[in-house]
């Protein structure tokens, strides 16, 4: 990763930066010289992260799973951050057990992906707009190319199934992504909005992700590692989105290898739900509704 360009100057935010991809994103963004906001639901696990990633870096408390805890952040960091140069919404939920909501309500996928980085997104956009050549990187994932939302029941409060649940909300943080750029394009912003997706990368998600289905679920998070990449490559697709050169508003990046699992940095090929304008305005009306946070982007 030392093709990344020198990052002196800038302030970049990383949720979910304490461990997985947002720790290695966290810790090659400081290693080139940017500073480091590490934005973390336990501070423990955020501080010792630090101590590990090293270099010009911070730990804030930020819990996307609860509005609250999102509008405190966000406060705190504007204050001391009038500008920001990169936010990297990589934090992300995958519970495959019963369903669960977050502490407003919401399923708990949909909630934290989506809802969670949406508002933050929102309530940073000033401090975002204030630097000379702002990027918001959200992180996708293959799983999207086989979701459909139900705008009937976003929460699936109907028929439950975890996978499902979670291909949804990242087709939905899918949407937002695009969606925010058509609105920052429409309204002549500096903000690039872009994405990016690791493939089959190996965090601490993987085996996680089974844990509730007792030895069946050990067997199954052990198969997952072997077929999965290190955690180092998944991360370079947002890493290139954060810091390349050049890269637009709308730029979807992913792995180049076989159906974007793993390999080289490419551009990736999203959904038609993904990409579509109609699905993306239905979405944003319901994501402004749901958070009450409005961005002032028609």
């Amino acid at each position: 990763m030392n093709s990344i360009p020198d990052q002196h100057g800038r302030i970049a935010v990383v949720t979910g930066a304490n461990s997985g991809l947002g720790r290695v994103t966290a810790a090659e963004l400081a290693r080139h010289g940017a500073h480091v906001v590490l934005a973390v639901r336990n501070t423990a696990a955020g501080a010792e992260a630090a101590r590990e990633v090293g270099g010009d870096v911070e730990v804030r408390e930020l819990d996307l799973a609860s509005l609250a805890s999102v509008r405190a952040f966000a406060t705190g960091l504007a204050a001391d951050h009038p500008a920001i140069d990169l936010l990297v919404n990589n934090a992300g939920v995958v519970l495959l057990g019963p369903r669960r909501t977050t502490a407003d309500g919401f399923e708990v996928h949909l909630g934290t992906n989506l809802l969670g980085h949406f508002a933050l997104t929102g309530l940073l956009l000033g401090n975002l707009a204030a630097a000379p050549e702002p990027r918001v990187v959200n992180l996708s994932s293959i799983t999207h190319k086989n979701a459909h939302l139900d705008f009937d029941d976003l929460m699936f409060e109907r028929d439950y199934r975890a996978a499902p649940a979670y291909g949804r909300s990242k087709l939905a943080t899918t949407i937002f992504g695009f969606e925010l750029d058509r609105r920052l394009r429409a309204a002549g912003s500096p903000i690039v909005s872009a994405l990016a997706h690791p493939g089959l990368t190996r965090t601490n998600l993987t085996p996680r992700a089974w844990e509730h289905r007792g030895r069946l679920g050990k067997i199954m998070g052990r198969a997952g590692l072997l077929v999965t990449q290190p955690v180092e490559q998944g991360t370079r697709p947002q890493l290139y989105a954060a810091t390349a050169p050049g890269v637009r508003g709308g730029q979807f990046f992913g792995p180049a290898g076989l159906w974007e699992t793993r390999g080289r940095v490419t551009e990736a090929r999203a959904s038609r739900d993904a990409t579509d304008p109609a699905i993306g305005k239905r979405l944003w009306s319901a994501a402004e509704a749901l958070t009450g946070v409005g961005y002032g982007l028609r």
